[in-house]
């Protein structure tokens, strides 16, 4: 009688290294897709236009933000006219915020001069803009 040694075979042992073909393949589409989107997200100004058939005289919003621009070239923020420096600090508490904005500008006034105002909102990250519209036969206010 042979004393000997039993021996268990051995089960297959874990793996103690990470795949990582198919995590880069999922983060290479992702990249691709991020790439094709990226653009289209950039270049697009989100806003809500008024149509002019359907244009109605409507109350203010009293929780929106009225801009006017007039044709003197004087920016109105709720009636009261301020200079660009103090338009840029009466948007600092609201950057970031939902505040509705609703822009109304004079058939005369530069289109130059509506791209600063829009681009001092965009700066404070208001994105609900509004341009506002009177319907045909009433005379504008600003």
């Amino acid at each position: 009688m042979a004393f000997g040694r039993l021996e268990r075979p051995r089960g297959s042992q874990p793996m103690s290294e990470i795949n990582m073909t198919p995590l880069i393949d999922v983060m290479l589409v992702l990249l691709v897709i991020f790439m094709l989107t990226a653009p289209l997200l950039t270049s697009s100004l989100k806003l809500d236009l008024p149509k002019t058939e359907g244009t109605k005289p409507q109350e203010p919003d009293p929780k929106a933000m009225r801009i006017a621009l007039t044709a003197s070239g004087e920016l109105l923020v709720d009636d009261e006219v301020l200079s660009a420096e103090a338009f840029e600090q009466r948007l600092a508490p609201l950057k970031g915020g939902d505040t509705e904005v609703h822009l109304k500008a004079d058939r005369a006034v530069p289109y130059g001069r509506v791209a600063e105002v829009l681009g001092l909102l965009q700066k404070a990250e208001l994105h609900r803009i509004a341009f506002m519209a009177d319907p045909a036969g009433v005379a504008s206010a600003p």
